[in-house]
């Protein structure tokens, strides 16, 4: 009767050292939860920014190819009065 005594008691231990041990793996598995939604989160949010600089980046150069065209134009008109008041 003894050993059945002792061996409960160890099932015991063991099983309050189990739970414990449950409790912690639970606890730092909603820690990691958590980190991986704010992770997440800034991943969208940054992958937002991107987006945005790209957006800003295509209309700068959209203007700077609209500028370029306007002083070609400018250019090759001048060009063409010079030589033209040359010629006279």
């Amino acid at each position: 009767m003894a050993r059945k005594k002792t061996t409960s008691v160890v099932s015991q231990q063991v099983g309050i050292r189990l739970s414990s041990h449950e409790k912690l793996c639970a606890e730092r598995m909603e820690q990691i939860r958590v980190s991986i939604e704010r992770l997440e989160k800034k991943v969208s949010q940054l992958s937002e920014s991107v987006s945005k600089g790209k957006g800003a980046v295509s209309v700068l150069v959209f203007i700077g190819s609209i500028i370029a065209g306007i002083i070609g134009f400018i250019t090759y008109k001048w060009n063409i009065i010079t030589e033209v008041s040359l010629l006279t």
